[in-house]
């Protein structure tokens, strides 16, 4: 299944179209994306007989998970990544920090840069569809609603100040989390735990990597996480960059106004961001 959220209303993405969840289980689902989270189970069993209204809703796509309740961000999860950085990669503890919910954005639009040190990190996203507290890496997916793309937008200027630095609010800026351009459900990818990840710059594909190669697998980070934090529906889990990014090449290399940031993710999709001046 492939939920977008169109113009703040949920909708199911089929081959044959587009069917708005509201008006096809008259009004026993939806409008609201981040409502079905709450009752993932229930609007899963609905979807498989759900019968398309025939119409095409059409908008602006906005994220998948428009309000998450709780943000998660593992950083230094690709062994290609930590070695770019200079830095150790997470083989212990997944290292997890926060992106503040205001930072959520749509897959299309202007990125308002923040200053001239703002750097590109193509992530897969997991999003929580039931209740998970201690639960083992075995369990794990059963507490998935889906995947989606992410960029982990970071100003390295605001994340590195500091002694030591911070990572969250360097990472925070409104536009600095978009999510999209869909909510995959894991059965309809080939291999929910080997997905290809790319991002291009312009013309350049500054990042391609894949999902095997994380140190923590998403089943990994879910069951960790909650060990220690309840997850709740809703809840999504940003899980890392391959190397690639701007503050590891030799000079570095970050956005500037007029960059198009594309992000794709085999299976779930493209999103893509140009970049505006200006404070974000």
């Amino acid at each position: 299944m492939r939920l977008l959220n169109v113009a703040g209303r949920a909708v199911l993405e089929t081959p044959d179209g587009r069917t708005d969840v509201a008006k096809a289980s008259a009004g026993r689902f939806g409008p609201d994306p981040q409502s079905l989270y709450g009752r993932w189970a229930e609007f899963r069993a609905w979807t498989d007989t759900a019968q398309p209204t025939g119409d095409q809703p059409g908008g602006p796509l906005l994220s998948p998970v428009p309000r998450p309740p709780q943000v998660f961000a593992v950083g230094l999860n690709y062994v290609s990544h930590a070695e770019e950085t200079g830095l150790a990669a997470a083989t212990g503890r997944p290292l997890t920090f926060t992106k503040f919910p205001s930072s959520i954005a749509g897959p299309d639009g202007e990125l308002a840069l923040s200053g001239d040190e703002v750097d590109w990190e193509v992530e897969l996203v997991a999003v929580i569809g039931s209740p998970a507290h201690h639960v083992s890496p075995d369990q794990a997916w059963d507490h998935i609603a889906g995947l989606t793309a992410g960029q982990d937008f970071s100003d390295r200027a605001v994340q590195m100040e500091g002694a030591p630095p911070q990572f969250s609010l360097g990472k925070s800026f409104p536009g600095y989390g978009p999510l999209g351009p869909a909510l995959v459900t894991p059965d309809e990818l080939l291999d929910r735990d080997d997905l290809l990840l790319t991002c291009r710059v312009n013309d350049d594909t500054v990042q391609e990597g894949r999902t095997s190669l994380m140190i923590h697998s998403v089943a990994k980070l879910v069951s960790e996480l909650s060990r220690i934090c309840p997850l709740g529906p809703g809840d999504v889990i940003f899980t890392g960059t391959p190397d690639g990014v701007g503050m590891g090449r030799k000079p570095p290399r970050y956005l500037k106004p007029g960059d198009t940031v594309v992000t794709t993710i085999e299976g779930i999709g493209t999103m893509t961001h140009r970049c505006v001046g200006g404070t974000a």
